[in-house]
C-alpha cells in the first residue's frame, strides 16, 4: 500500500526516543569542551543550530539521524515531546554562561 514505508514500528520509535534522551552533543559549539562533562543533550540544542546542520548536512551515523529527527520535531512545533525528558534530567540545559548578578553602584 502507498505510504506504508512511512509507518514506524512502535518498538523502533520507542528506542529512538530513548536514544534521543540519552544522547549528548559530542562535538562543536555545544560539545563537551564548552559544556562539560558530556555536552548538551541533543533535545536541548537550539533550532537555529539544527537548521544550520539541515542546510550544510547532518553528520554521518546515528548522531546525524537523531539530530535530523530532533530538527524536524522542533521545526514542526512539537518540541513539547521533550518535556518529560527535561523533567527527568532536572530541567532545560543552560546554554549561556551564568551572568554575574552582583551590581556595584557608585556611592
Amino acid at each position: 500500500m502507498p505510504g506504508d514505508e512511512m509507518m514506524l514500528d512502535p518498538d523502533e520509535f520507542a528506542q529512538t526516543m530513548r536514544d534521543i534522551e540519552r544522547a549528548r552533543m559530542p562535538f562543536g559549539k555545544y560539545g563537551p569542551d564548552n559544556f562539560p562533562p558530556h555536552g548538551t543533550p541533543l533535545y536541548d540544542l537550539p533550532l537555529e543550530y539544527l537548521q544550520w546542520f539541515s542546510e550544510k548536512g547532518f553528520p554521518n551515523g546515528r548522531i546525524g539521524e537523531l539530530l535530523e529527527i530532533i530538527y524536524h520535531i522542533k521545526a514542526d512545533g512539537s518540541e513539547e515531546v521533550f518535556g518529560p525528558m527535561r523533567q527527568r534530567a532536572g530541567g532545560r540545559a543552560r546554554l549561556r554562561p551564568e551572568r554575574n548578578k552582583r551590581f556595584r553602584f557608585p556611592e
